[in-house]
């Protein structure tokens, strides 16, 4: 049983879900069994009804992937989560009565559920919040923003919570999606045994032949044009992403024609006051999110992610995996995969303008370093393809089934 509230392939830790189960059924025979609320973009998915009902299923069905739809419940965010914990439990313990259903393993990307038998940790939330606790004080928030910010402060409270009960049991198997990741967990919840599985990359879909092919339509669409420079950041978080960083160090570089898109769902309304302070106005674009993220890395000269804090950041290797130059920061967990001025540069620290400054400077007036950095970043990336996380995931995976069924026959043993 895999849970997750929903799957599909426009954010980074479904994403990786969504890539993992196909795989796993595909190329390892597992009989997955989704219980999400939404799953999109997974293929071979089939709604569940019952063994040998309405879909005449035998008893077993390796290489399927079976969705049962969870409830869903209206209402804010925490409330919605905990009608999910609540929800997914009960339709597990409702399909094992009603169709006989038991689980060889339940496999959660983050903590969905109490009684997960792996987990995956895509974020550490005590970790977060303690970077991010000057953003959750009600006195520095805009008037409007009280009501979000309190609504933060409760659910984060809330994972923090289960992070602290579910990451010591050591009857939990854990795994990391970067060693940053791990080493936050060890040093949180005193686990030395959290094996890494980092996020893949789909370079049948991120390349530089690619991005360079849609490079001239994709600014047209933006109305961006051929001289301007544009610096690129995708994800929700802007404040964790490194936003203000970014923003300060476009306006160190005034004699450059930078444009920058920053692009996902978040609240603008915080960094206006700064881009009209630093007279950036029409420098910064602010786009939705699109199931065409490939569009954007396209009009894109570099990839500007300094983020605060980021247990991975798949658009980081994404980028690479286009070819475009990357700037991240040491707080990022792709960073593990760069090696700094020969297929990206990281900053020792997120919070510097000027560093990150001499690093656009520096791209923008040397053409052939971009390029020769692009072209290093792409091969590095074809090295973590998804293919190769499925393999670790299956490995973690039969190591959490082993640890299970030995702490089974133990019990079996003394009883």
């Amino acid at each position: 049983a895999v849970v997750s509230p929903f799957l599909d392939k426009q954010h980074g830790t479904e994403r990786a879900a969504s890539e993992q189960v196909e795989r796993l059924a595909r190329d390892y025979g597992y009989e997955v069994h989704l219980y999400s609320q939404r799953v999109e973009d997974v293929g071979r998915v089939e709604e569940y009804r019952g063994r040998g009902g309405a879909t005449g299923e035998p008893e077993r069905s390796p290489g399927r992937i079976w969705w049962h739809r969870v409830s869903q419940a209206p209402g804010p965010h925490v409330g919605k989560f905990l009608w999910w914990m609540r929800a997914n439990q009960r339709q597990r313990k409702k399909d094992g009565k009603e169709f006989g259903l038991e689980y060889d393993l339940v496999y959660s990307p983050g903590i969905n559920c109490r009684d997960a038998d792996a987990i995956l940790v895509h974020v550490v939330f005590a970790e977060l919040v303690g970077r991010i606790e000057k953003e959750l004080e009600l006195e520095k928030s805009l008037a409007g923003s009280w009501l979000r910010v309190v609504h933060r402060r409760m659910y984060y409270r809330l994972v923090r919570g289960l992070e602290k009960k579910i990451y010591t049991d050591t009857h939990v198997t854990l795994g990391a999606v970067s060693g940053l990741t791990a080493r936050e967990v060890e040093r949180r919840f005193g686990r030395g045994d959290v094996r890494v599985i980092p996020n893949g990359v789909d370079t049948q879909m991120f390349n530089p032949e690619e991005r360079q092919r849609r490079r001239a339509e994709s600014r047209e669409r933006l109305r961006l044009t051929e001289r301007e420079f544009v610096l690129l950041l995708v994800g929700n978080g802007w404040k964790n992403k490194g936003l203000d960083c970014l923003l300060g160090a476009a306006a160190r570089c005034p004699d450059l024609s930078l444009v920058m898109l920053v692009v996902g769902s978040d609240d603008r309304r915080p960094f206006q006051p700064k881009i009209e302070h630093l007279r950036l106005g029409e420098r910064v674009k602010f786009l939705e999110p699109s199931a065409d993220v490939m569009q954007y890395y396209a009009a894109a000269d570099v990839y500007a992610g300094p983020s605060l804090y980021d247990t991975f950041g798949l658009p980081v290797v994404e980028a690479m995996a286009c070819g475009l130059p990357v700037v991240t920061s040491a707080t990022t967990g792709a960073a593990e995969r760069i090696t700094d001025g020969e297929d990206g540069f990281v900053l020792r620290d997120a919070r510097n303008q000027e560093e990150l400054a001499a690093v656009i400077r520096q791209l923008f007036t040397r053409g052939e370093l971009r390029s020769q950095v692009g072209e290093r970043a792409a091969r590095k990336a074809r090295q973590f393809g998804w293919d190769r996380n499925a393999q670790l995931t299956h490995e973690f995976l039969q190591e959490a089934l082993e640890r299970k069924r030995s702490r089974a026959s133990v019990g079996t043993a003394r009883g």
